[in-house]
């Protein structure tokens, strides 16, 4: 099974394929200037596959930026919480030293 509509602009988790390798090749309109496209298709270059080649790289590069400040977002409110209330190992530190200085 394929994919035909894409709803999210990335896979819902990281170790998920950026993009489903094995679906079916879909022709498309690229306006490309032309004296590139010559001289490349002069040298035997596949077009195609260097736009693919290229859009995954830049797939790749958008995920990782969104990632990176969806991490840097998510460390930043840890310290804040960490700043109001205290981090959590201290908590457990404080806990687990208590419950050893109490007899049982």
């Amino acid at each position: 099974m394929y994919i035909t509509r894409v709803t999210d602009k990335y896979p819902v988790g990281v170790r998920e394929p950026l993009y489903v390798a094995e679906a079916p090749r879909h022709t498309v309109s690229l306006t490309i200037n032309s004296d590139l496209f010559a001289r490349a298709k002069a040298l035997g270059i596949n077009a195609s596959r260097v736009a693919e080649d290229a859009l995954v790289r830049e797939l790749e590069r958008r995920r990782n930026a969104s990632l990176l400040a969806e991490i840097r977002h998510d460390v930043a409110a840890a310290e804040a919480y960490a700043a109001a209330h205290g981090s959590f190992a201290d908590m457990m530190r404080e806990h687990y030293s208590k419950a050893d200085d109490d007899p049982v």
